[in-house]
């Protein structure tokens, strides 16, 4: 059984992966943020929410395919 609280996690993320497909990074980085309030220990959120901030300060191309590439490691 999935407890009130996953289950807000859940629904903010999926509102904030809808944004981010769409390039709206401010906007999704509040979603994921908001899900991390909830529960700072969820990794999905955390690691979309720095995909965010790096995507805010380093916009990908007009033609991107939603896919993430790691530059370094």
């Amino acid at each position: 059984m999935i407890t009130e609280e996953k289950r807000k996690v859940l629904e903010l993320f999926a509102q904030g992966r809808r944004q981010y497909k769409i390039m709206q990074f401010q906007d999704a980085l509040r979603y994921f943020g908001e899900a991390l309030k909830v529960d700072q220990s969820d990794g999905p959120s955390k690691v979309y929410y720095l995909r965010c901030k790096h995507y805010i300060d380093n916009p990908p191309p007009e033609d991107w395919d939603g896919v993430f590439v790691m530059k370094t490691k």
